[in-house]
């Protein structure tokens, strides 16, 4: 019995203990649609995500509105790299090993059609702390709010239950936020670390005031799904953004770079992304990645 389209359930659950991100790329020459046939039925959106850039859309002669390529944000006043990828898998789960596992069998799985380009481990730090030991995505909107804000509705035909996603790797330079003191911590997210309380006195370059999403006109709710991740003595965050359209997250990235008021978001002072890519999130429908929406 056929079910209506949903979001890929794993948008909204909890983030897991473990995680792992792959972003692949389309060989040239290469025809993906039988490939994307075959991860649509193994992947649940669920314990495995899945986005598609702009770049295999086209490919696909297919077209998803409001679906385009990070490009930066004009009148940046910090580096915001670009760095598009044709697809993006998120592996979600509670073994380390058993992403690997499930990695490899997919990097095979697709392997006729794409090269995968990168892979970020990830993990759930001292419930859900960045590595600086602050909370993370503490004004998410919930329940009924969380879906408006990062699905397309009913009212899209076969993108309802959809979702966009922009995805950022930063990496924090530890000896320099160590190097802070605790109130220059505090005033730099905006927020005491231990209550996780605003703090009234923190300056306009504070994490909180540059990304207070009921400040922007209109309104710019994202749903943050960030993990943070290490790699030898090294570490950051996974920044990963869903939102109903790109304009949420665009309007707070342009405010925290400085491009609006000259303004820099503190984070800057000790963390900065190294990748930034877009992507779209298929529904789900009786458990596979429904593919309709682009004529698969």
């Amino acid at each position: 019995m056929s079910t209506a389209p949903t979001a890929q359930p794993g948008i909204f659950e909890p983030v897991p203990a473990q995680g792992r991100y792959l972003t692949c790329q389309l060989r040239v020459g290469a025809d993906p649609r039988t490939v994307l046939r075959r991860l649509a039925g193994q992947a649940d959106g669920q314990h495995t995500i899945v986005g598609l850039g702009a770049s295999l859309v086209r490919e696909l002669d297919a077209t998803v509105p409001g679906l385009r390529s990070f490009r930066g944000v004009e009148g940046a006043r910090v580096k915001l790299p670009a760095t598009p990828a044709d697809l993006l898998i998120w592996l979600r789960g509670t073994d380390r090993g058993e992403l690997l596992i499930r990695s490899r069998h997919l990097e095979a799985l697709i392997a006729p059609a794409f090269d995968v380009q990168d892979i970020t481990d990830a993990f759930n730090h001292n419930h859900g702390r960045d590595l600086t030991g602050y909370q993370d995505g503490t004004e998410n909107p919930e329940g009924a709010d969380a879906e408006a804000a990062a699905v397309l509705p009913d009212s899209a035909g076969l993108l309802a239950g959809s979702s966009f996603v922009a995805v950022q790797r930063w990496c924090h330079h530890m000896s320099r936020f160590e190097a802070m003191s605790k109130q220059q911590q505090d005033h730099a997210i905006g927020r005491e670390r231990e209550s996780n309380q605003e703090l009234d006195d923190a300056p306009e370059s504070a994490h909180v005031k540059r990304t207070a999403q009921e400040n922007f006109d209109p309104e710019a709710f994202v749903l943050r799904r960030s993990m943070p991740w290490a790699e030898g003595n090294e570490g950051g965050l996974v920044f990963a953004a869903f939102g109903c359209s790109f304009d949420a997250f665009e309007a707070q990235l342009r405010r925290m770079s400085g491009a609006e008021d000259g303004i820099v978001d503190a984070l800057f002072g000790f963390t900065e992304p190294e990748t930034g890519a877009y992507f779209w999130c298929p529904p789900v429908c009786n458990g596979e990645i429904d593919l309709r929406a682009i004529g698969l």
